[in-house]
């Protein structure tokens, strides 16, 4: 969900920075690269339905041939060799097209597979400021619509556009041995179909693409309102919400009729080019019947064999507006899959020695005018516990992500140790007070921190922060089916269980942004002991949801408007009476943690 600097979410600018999308050039060459380490398979499926399709078009031969032997008036018995032949054909075709077409498929899943793979690893890999900007509903679409529409061509479309267009060659190939006259008269259908295509490319490229980003649009705004209702209520915003909702969907319905109406012009082309092709046909042969230069059967094999093209040229053009659609789902799978390295998540640099975590002169804006960290340098000594403190919107979160590489600087570095005591897993990991319970056991979930984790290693995870006791206890123990239509985790459970992911994971380095933030006053001081007991060897930076966190840290560090204004150990920041102390005389005086 976007917010504007109000605070309400959906009533940012209509225009969103939307993740890229791939030219035509740029589509087709990450195409064939998803392809090259499957050529084989490439090869011996389109062999085959070479061969299926070839053995095919000795039907309409063989018919022709009836009809000599009927047109001569020769004897019945003439005419089971003919018939046996075309039985023995429709089996060898109907098999062989069969496993044609089961290596075609197999070469579709592998290939989406593929993309599908590099698609995730790059979306993760984006910082989360880009997905922000872009918006929820972008990513959504292309991770759901575009991967369906995809899927759905790999799956249907592509095996019948490979076998209508060898069903188009060979024909037109057979039509030519029996009389070149057959096969130019067939194609005095081909400038009426290849200006269909065109016309038909040329306005469904931008249609397809202007419907996929209306669409991505309209679901951005739902995702907004839906997820900003209670806000939305709040702030009378309902009529501002609902027109525009009404205005993306009546986008995404224009968009869609415009479509339609290019569909039924496609359609209705077509139709013209079949006739005007099959009347040439037809012409052609009565005058070569008559001059003797052809046989009845020869004719009526051709007229045959051109009327068996109109399946395959209808199902090849048709199909464009499948590939169309398909092309321009692929073209935005392909824009996040070739995003810049630049632009993506990069490994942390290395720092010198005897420093865990450098922050160097970092800065870090959310777009113009949005500037919240302000050259900001930090530095963490190996096992060295830091809590940031600081009011509401100072930039401790950002700062945290940036530490954690979630987020890349707009100016300045961010450089890590080089040991670690985990040399497999992660440099740095990062918990927030949003914790994802993923659908699964609990031991699934788990050993998403580390997958070669035994029964006993996921037990001693959970002891150290305090867990074990209630994990055991539900119904089928480690075992137990948590997250969406499992067993419900409270909030301080659940968090307990991302503590114990980062124990697994044993990273050098822990950044907790808020990480206790989502405990009630029951259950505060059992998350802040399962926090300290996770962070027990490790270098820590802290975004202090309490003061009672930032007392027990070795070193307190005090944000402001995004820069450090103080930096000290507990004792140190009373005596100095700054910022700090000011917060802690507030709390003190309360008796309640504020919300830092």
């Amino acid at each position: 969900m976007t917010s504007t600097p109000s605070g309400i979410p959906g009533t940012a600018d209509d225009s969103a920075e939307l993740l890229p999308i791939a030219s035509g050039a740029r589509t087709r060459a990450a195409l064939r690269t998803l392809i090259r380490p499957d050529r084989g398979r490439a090869l011996l499926g389109l062999g085959v339905l070479v061969g299926a399709t070839a053995v095919g078009l000795l039907v309409q031969p063989l018919l022709g041939r009836i009809v000599d032997i009927v047109a001569d008036g020769r004897p019945a018995d003439a005419l089971t060799l003919p018939v046996v032949l075309l039985l023995v054909v429709a089996v060898v075709q109907g098999v062989t097209t069969t496993l044609g077409l089961t290596q075609v498929a197999r070469l579709g899943e592998t290939v989406l597979a593929r993309l599908r793979e590099q698609f995730v690893e790059r979306a993760l890999q984006l910082p989360a400021d880009r997905l922000e900007r872009a918006g929820a509903g972008d990513l959504t679409a292309r991770v759901t619509g575009d991967v369906a529409r995809v899927a759905e061509a790999v799956r249907s479309a592509l095996p019948e556009m490979a076998r209508s267009v060898l069903a188009i060659v060979l024909t037109l190939g057979a039509m030519a041995l029996l009389d070149v006259r057959f096969l130019l008269a067939a194609l005095l259908a081909v400038p009426v179909q290849a200006l269909t295509a065109r016309w038909y490319v040329r306005r469904a490229v931008t249609v397809y693409a202007d419907q996929r980003v209306a669409n991505g649009a309209q679901q951005q705004q739902l995702l907004e309102t839906i997820g900003g209702a209670v806000t939305v209520r709040g702030h009378r915003l309902e009529e501002q919400h609902t027109e525009k909702s009404a205005r993306r969907s009546r986008k995404a319905v224009e968009l869609t009729m415009r479509s339609v109406h290019l569909v039924l012009g496609f359609y209705a082309r077509l139709h013209i080019a079949e006739y005007i092709g099959l009347a040439a046909v037809l012409v052609t042969g009565f005058f070569l019947v008559r001059d003797g230069s052809v046989s009845i059967g020869t004719a009526t094999a051709a007229a045959l064999y051109f009327h068996s093209l109109f399946g395959p040229v209808n199902a090849a053009l048709v199909l464009l507006d499948d590939a169309q659609s398909a092309a321009a789902g692929l073209a935005r799978l392909v824009g996040v899959t070739d995003i810049e390295e630049s632009a993506v998540q990069l490994p942390h640099q290395r720092t010198e020695a005897g420093a865990a975590v450098t922050v160097d002169a970092v800065s870090h804006a959310y777009g113009p005018g949005r500037t919240v960290l302000h050259e900001v340098s930090l530095t963490l000594r190996a096992g060295e516990h830091v809590a940031l403190v600081g009011t509401s919107g100072a930039g401790k979160s950002t700062l945290a992500r940036l530490v954690a590489g979630v987020q890349q600087p707009t100016g300045g570095t961010v450089s890590v140790a080089q040991s670690a005591p985990g040399p497999a897993g992660p440099s740095v990991v990062l918990v927030t007070q949003e914790v994802h319970v993923f659908t699964g056991t609990l031991a699934e979930d788990l050993r998403l921190a580390r997958p070669d984790a035994t029964d006993a290693d996921l037990r001693t995870a959970l002891a150290t922060v305090y867990a074990l006791e209630w994990a055991e206890a539900l119904p089928e123990g480690l075992a137990t089916v948590v997250g969406e239509g499992g067993h419900r985790l409270d909030p301080a459970r659940a968090q307990q269980l991302a503590l114990a992911r980062l124990v697994l994971a044993d990273p050098p380095v822990a950044v907790l942004d808020e990480a206790t933030a989502e405990a009630g006053s029951a259950g505060a001081r059992t998350l802040e002991r399962s926090a300290e007991a996770a962070l027990a060897g490790r270098t820590a930076l802290v975004v202090a949801h309490r003061l009672t966190q930032a007392v027990a840290a070795d070193r307190i560090v005090v944000l402001e408007a995004g820069r450090v204004v103080e930096s000290g150990t507990h004792d140190e920041l009373r005596t100095a009476d700054g910022p700090y102390a000011t917060l802690w005389r507030a709390w003190s005086g309360s008796r309640a943690a504020p919300h830092l």
